[in-house]
């Protein structure tokens, strides 16, 4: 078809489709290409090609009178097709705009999208034309709802929950039929009661940038339920709109709110890899545009792959680096997002594919923007290779998922551990994040999340069980750290039961009662189970959906994760803002416990068969601070806790600690309510620890 012979120049930055002057200016880099044609298809499937003549730092542009927004749109580039360099320009496969605002369509045809015959590497481009079996990128308009007053929560006091849009609403009575699953569903009132009256400040959603089902899940007849297959940087996914096209606004009406009520929106972002595979994988996108410059490649030709995904953006590239940024700050100051999860983060500190540099030109260029720099930034600091591995070692600006402390409170509530390594992690993992100027707040502490066991079955599974992912029970890891507490799996035996709520109640105030940020996983608090499948990132059914049907045990625990959070909110020595020092003219402000109320000896920390400690915080110096600024101090406290199977018998520290101790939490009782409410101790007195529980006791100043 001839091209349209009506193209103004336009400019080359912003990229994307942006309707102006009359038209949509339309703005794409390809450096590789001869030629990039703009295809607009209209509703009948027809399509119309029109030439962009100018290329600028190559980058293709111009604009197009008399396009509107609405208007369903790909690329068509022509250029080098040369496997061993890379390179994979094919002007029979239509492609995604990178920048797109909104996404239509899916892939219909799989091997219509596939961008070679035969062979990947050796055999020629395929010319099978992809134009209705692919994707389409659409024109949007700007702007949209309000997205609120952004709630700017000072990260000492966030607590995050970490939630799917599809999963949280998709079973949740209270939410319309039409809304579940949905950002609207998210929005809606039953929902956002939910969170508040949990306490938490901040939603940490799984992907929602545009994604598609990997080819090997779509030809098992199987779906991508977590989304973390990103084929748009900037478009909503689609299939969370309540109404199909209303993407951009029903989100934006979501972020309003929750910042309503005061909760912050955090993205979690899949900045490692994309949709498109390895070299076998589809051309939708980035690969028909310049895959070499996009993805890292071996000196073949072929992707290399470090993050198990098949292929890696190259963190150094140029393009690379200005796409990221570009879209972050897109979400921030359009979208209304607070901060941002980046998954496999590892990988944006490796150009080339090489050695770690917390100074790559990737990270600098996020944590140095004017914009970026103001919102929350959480590392996920490991990638699928050894190197990748960087707990700790990310910049002064970065929070981290703190995956030492999920092993470690998991190995220690399971008895395989003794106190030493948990008493880092219950004052701030100072031993990974003091020596860099970061705060105690930068550890984001965590003992379950999406990938593995949620808490129910971290407590009632000794192994994965993964059988209903169609891959022979091969996928997940086998590093759960769990016990199922003497039965696998389900059981009607009541001792177990007990025991299996008690530890999870262990986790959860753990967690909670921690220095650093505490991560919720959705649904932990409502008891759900996915029986024992640690991997269900292909499950896009009842074994992944929250289940809201109330029971004695779901209102029990929701009970205690409530009361916990409260007691964290309520008092800011359980959240310091700074790691533990001394601070008060030299004296202790922590001060670690044996049973028999003595302090802890060096040789103590040594011993691996030890399962009881007790944690005394300093109140009166926790440095916390109210929203304008000024200090403010509070009661002292006294964490105990017995990872033993038997009760243990504690002397309580002596009066120079505190002269009463008044308990507050008791992780024996079902909703945490302690079971001697209103009796104080006095200093020196004596009490039993049950086997596997603890106890939280304040000290009046």
């Amino acid at each position: 078809m001839a091209a349209e012979p009506i193209v103004l120049a336009g400019r080359p930055f912003p990229l994307g489709a942006h309707p102006e002057a009359g038209g949509v200016r339309f703005a794409v880099s390809a450096p590789p290409a001869h030629a990039v044609e703009v295809c607009l298809v209209d509703e009948d499937g027809s399509e119309r090609r029109v030439e962009l003549t100018e290329r600028t730092f190559g980058v293709w542009h111009g604009l197009i009178p008399g396009v509107t927004p609405g208007q369903r749109y790909g690329y068509r580039v022509h250029g080098p097709y040369d496997p061993s360099r890379g390179l994979r320009c094919n002007p029979a496969k239509l492609l995604v705009d990178p920048y797109a605002r909104r996404i239509t369509g899916k892939v219909t045809d799989l091997d219509a999208v596939l961008g070679y015959t035969g062979d990947p590497m050796l055999g020629p481009p395929s010319a099978v034309d992809s134009l209705g079996s692919a994707p389409l990128s659409v024109v949007a308009s700007p702007g949209g709802p309000d997205t609120g007053v952004k709630p700017e929560v000072p990260f000492e006091e966030a607590v995050l929950y970490e939630l799917h849009v599809r999963g949280f609403t998709k079973l949740h009575p209270d939410v319309p039929p039409k809304l579940r699953g949905t950002y609207l569903g998210l929005a809606h009132p039953a929902a956002v009661e939910h969170l508040v009256r949990l306490g938490v400040t901040s939603v940490e959603l799984l992907p929602v940038h545009a994604f598609i089902d990997e080819q090997g899940l779509t030809r098992a007849g199987r779906r991508n339920y977590w989304g973390y297959t990103p084929l748009s940087y900037f478009a909503p996914h689609p299939d969370y709109a309540s109404v199909p096209g209303e993407e951009v606004e029903e989100f934006r009406t979501m972020v309003a709110a929750l910042h309503a009520v005061g909760i912050e929106v955090i993205m979690d972002v899949v900045f490692n890899h994309t949709c498109e595979g390895g070299p076998d994988g589809p051309t939708l996108s980035y690969r028909g545009y310049d895959a070499p410059g996009y993805y890292l490649h071996t000196d073949g030709g072929s992707t290399l792959d470090i993050t198990g995904c098949g292929n890696t953006l190259e963190a150094g590239s140029p393009q690379v680096v200005r796409m990221v940024t570009d879209s972050l700050r897109y979400w921030t100051t359009e979208m209304g997002v607070d901060g941002f999860r980046f998954d496999l983060a590892s990988t944006l500190g490796r150009p080339g594919g090489g050695w770690f540099d917390r100074s790559s030109a990737m990270l600098t260029a996020i944590t140095s923007d004017p914009v970026l720099s103001t919102c929350k930034l959480i590392a996920e600091p490991w990638d699928a290779t050894g190197d990748g591995y960087r707990v700790g070692d990310f910049g002064v600006q970065w929070a981290e998922w703190n995956g030492r402390y999920r092993d470690t409170v998991r190995d220690f509530w399971r008895g395989s551990t003794g106190v030493r390594d948990l008493a880092y992690r219950l004052s701030g993992s100072s031993d990974l994040y003091a020596d860099d100027l970061r705060r105690p707040w930068q550890s984001i502490n965590f003992v379950t999340a999406h990938d593995g066991f949620t808490l129910r079955d971290l407590v009632s599974y000794n192994h994965k069980h993964n059988e209903a992912n169609g891959e022979d029970n091969r996928d997940g890891t086998d590093d759960n750290r769990s016990w199922n507490c003497g039965v696998e799996g389900e059981t009607d035996n009541p001792a177990v039961l007990a025991l299996r709520a008690r530890q999870a109640r262990n986790l959860l105030a753990v967690l909670l009662l921690s220095t650093g940020t505490p991560m919720l996983t959705a649904g932990d608090e409502l008891w759900r189970t996915q029986g024992g499948n640690n991997n269900a990132y292909c499950l896009d059914d009842e074994t992944s959906w929250v289940d809201w049907a109330p029971t004695p045990e779901v209102d029990a625990m929701t009970a205690f994760t409530r009361r916990v959070i409260s007691l964290r909110a309520d008092s800011p020595a359980l959240r310091q803002p700074e790691f533990f020092e001394g601070r008060r003219h030299g004296e202790p402000d922590l001060v670690w416990f044996r049973a028999d109320g003595e302090e802890m000896a060096e040789t103590d920390w040594f011993d691996e068969g030890r399962r009881f400690l007790g944690m005394w915080i300093d109140g009166s110096t926790s440095l916390s601070r109210t929203r304008d600024g000024e200090l403010v101090s509070d009661d002292s406290w006294l964490l105990l806790v017995n990872a033993a199977a038997d009760a243990v018998d504690v002397r309580l520290p002596s009066a120079e600690y505190g002269t009463r101790y008044e308990p507050a939490l008791d992780s024996s009782t079902p909703d945490g309510a302690p079971a001697a409410a209103g009796e104080a101790l006095k200093a020196g007195a004596s009490m039993s620890l049950m086997g596997r529980s603890l106890v939280l006791l304040r000290v009046p100043e």
